[in-house]
């Protein structure tokens, strides 16, 4: 019993990382524990009711989470929390939403004394109607996503097996003309359909919009595709017309600039959450058609207006797409009930491994400040030290090493604070992509990134998502949004593409030492450890 895991009462697993089981391990408590700390030895992953669910839902069984803990555990494992975790995956589809013949939408249960503790909540009877049988309830069909969510914050996550309407059919195929799905792709596609509804993980780079296809093709129905930007519209529509056979026609985009309504349409997050006069006008988009399938892009950023309408469309098939199920609103137990269970989850490693994505090379370089930097960041005001200190004049001089050495690489340069971008657009003699820079000049700007007309591009928050830079070898953050391992995530994905030449990516996290800029580095990374990937810490002297 020398295992790589520690395994301890209070659900909480230690992994020594540089154990020689440590990569299997992780692997294998991956679907089930969430990490939650990322040093250099050792990590912790944590044990929640949730993550138990996901697994449950995706398949898996209490006797493999207990066999996992078991065999890799360096130390008998407390029986307490063997018998917790099967009891707790045993609450998962007790309760099932069902179609009755007679009554239409029911809930159901294997263990009647669970069906009368739920409904004895408050928040639950109004959603229920007359008792069918001791084992049955009727359920308003309006109802159908408020009752998960509220079920599953009681803990008795409800199974939905009540089925899916249709909605109007729409010829759509793939057309492999000289390619094909990937075999993980299919595999997330099959996991998805035979699940009914629920969420892809994958990571970027990794042909998330393909997936989203070959989902469409299994439908062969109208399609409402929710995506996080009109750039990212625009490139769903290119890549549905070249792999599949829908036409432009057939495409419509539904943003601030557009408002087309066609069998499938592409609406942007921005253009759902706009509010008029307290009302958000477009949410009657949901219902202009027959939809038979929603697909939501980079579903971990789904805006809070829009889970409400989510809970509202349980007859319609639904497929999220993200690279990293984390929610910095803790909202992940909404994209669990709303949106569905997580269907397939490939980890980023694995996927390198079978040459999909770049390896990636991830260094964190930290800076020293100046001593007169120092005394101003020691006297600013607590809300002004992050930004102060992550636009020192000390970072860009370090930039323009970095950038310097990777002379002839493909390198994006991304930051939050637009006043730092212009200054280091100007120091780089490169161009600057931010929120007002309009679309065509963007697209105009990524063409010449992808052709190599320019060579460095300095980018905001804009570039976290949806933008395809498939030859970015090189990508240095200067600044982010405070601690968000999801934005980490994305900005990673824009170099992991995989590289004609088969060169490694690289990606530089530039920190200023001894600062908030320094903590919450940490706390960015974490999601990148749990994916596999190390940080190499260097000085900027050492550069």
């Amino acid at each position: 019993m020398n295992g790589p895991l520690i395994v301890q009462s209070d659900k909480t697993l230690l992994l020594e990382i540089d154990h020689p089981q440590a990569a299997e391990c992780r692997r294998v408590i991956a679907p089930f524990a969430e990490l939650e700390r990322a040093p250099e030895h050792i990590h912790t992953y944590r044990v929640t009711p949730l993550g138990l669910w996901n697994a449950r839902a995706a398949g898996h069984d209490a006797e493999q989470v207990v066999d996992a803990l078991v065999t890799y555990s360096r130390y008998p494992v407390p029986h307490a929390l063997l018998v917790d975790v099967a009891d707790t995956m045993a609450r998962y589809g007790r309760l099932q939403l069902q179609k009755h013949p007679v009554h239409g939408l029911v809930l159901s249960t294997t263990d009647r004394p669970v069906l009368e503790e739920v409904l004895r909540s408050k928040k639950i009877a109004p959603l229920v109607g007359a008792r069918v049988d001791p084992d049955t309830v009727v359920v308003h069909p309006s109802e159908r996503g408020q009752i998960k969510q509220v079920l599953l914050k009681l803990g008795w996550p409800a199974e939905d097996h009540a089925g899916y309407v249709d909605g109007e059919a729409h010829p759509i195929h793939l057309e492999e003309d000289g390619w094909e799905l990937r075999p993980y792709q299919r595999h997330a596609v099959d996991g998805f359909w035979h699940g009914g509804s629920g969420v892809v993980v994958l990571p970027c780079g990794a042909g998330k919009t393909l997936v989203g296809a070959a989902a469409m093709a299994e439908a062969k129905s109208t399609t409402l595709i929710l995506v996080t930007n009109t750039v990212s519209a625009r490139q769903w529509k290119h890549e549905l017309i070249k792999r599949t056979s829908l036409t432009e026609d057939e495409i419509g985009e539904y943003s601030g600039t557009r408002k087309e309504i066609r069998p499938v349409t592409i609406a942007t997050y921005q253009v759902m959450t706009t509010k008029r006069k307290g009302v958000y006008p477009h949410l009657e988009l949901f219902d202009a058609r027959n939809w038979g399938l929603v697909v939501y892009d980079e579903v971990h950023l789904l805006p809070a207006p829009v889970f409400k309408f989510t809970a509202d469309l349980q007859a319609r098939r639904r497929l999220g797409l993200t690279a990293t199920l984390v929610r910095e609103d803790g909202r992940e137990g909404d994209v669990f009930s709303l949106i569905g269970p997580k269907r397939f989850d490939a980890p980023w490693k694995e996927i390198e491994a079978q040459g999909y994505i770049a390896p990636a090379d991830c260094c964190e370089v930290r800076v020293t400040l100046s001593d007169s930097e120092r005394l101003m960041y020691a006297t600013a005001e607590p809300e002004e030290k992050y930004r102060f200190c992550s636009t020192t004049a000390t970072k860009r001089r370090v930039v323009e090493r970095l950038v310097e050495k990777h002379k002839g690489d493909q390198t994006l340069v991304i930051g939050q604070y637009i006043d730092q971008l212009d200054e280091l657009g100007e120091a780089l003699n490169a161009p600057v992509i931010k929120g007002e820079t309009s679309n065509a000049q963007r697209e105009k700007l990524f063409e010449a990134f992808r052709s190599k007309e320019i060579g460095v591009l300095v980018v905001s928050k804009v570039a976290n998502f949806s933008i395809d830079l498939p030859e970015a070898t090189v990508a240095i953050q200067v600044s982010g949004t405070f601690g968000s391992r999801q934005e980490e995530a994305q900005r990673l994905g824009r170099v992991l593409r995989p590289k004609a030449d088969g060169h490694a990516a690289h990606f530089y996290s530039v920190v200023a030492r001894d600062t908030v800029d320094q903590d919450f580095a940490a706390h960015r990374q974490r999601f990148l450890a749990e994916q596999g990937y190390a940080y190499r810490i260097v000085d900027a002297d050492d550069l």
